[in-house]
């Protein structure tokens, strides 16, 4: 899943060497905490956060079938 969101936020930002993506591990929930340059930080969320939200569908997707719980937190 770090991989997944790594990719898709490379692909939308400016500077793809600053994405850095950290996963807490816990009993039940696993988060994941997305950081990007701040210049960057609009295009992560996108316009009315539909960039988010469509990182987030498309995390809840995979992470269906890997059977455990992500979420994703966007960090300034």
């Amino acid at each position: 899943m770090k991989d997944l969101i790594s990719y898709i936020a490379k692909a939308l930002v400016d500077q793809p060497e600053s994405v850095s993506v950290e996963e807490i591990v816990g009993n039940n929930t696993n988060v994941l905490e997305l950081s990007v340059a701040k210049s960057d930080m609009g295009k992560v969320i996108g316009k009315q956060g539909r960039n988010a939200q469509a990182i987030r569908t498309i995390l809840s997707a995979a992470s269906g079938k890997a059977r455990k719980r992500y979420v994703l937190e966007i960090l300034e």
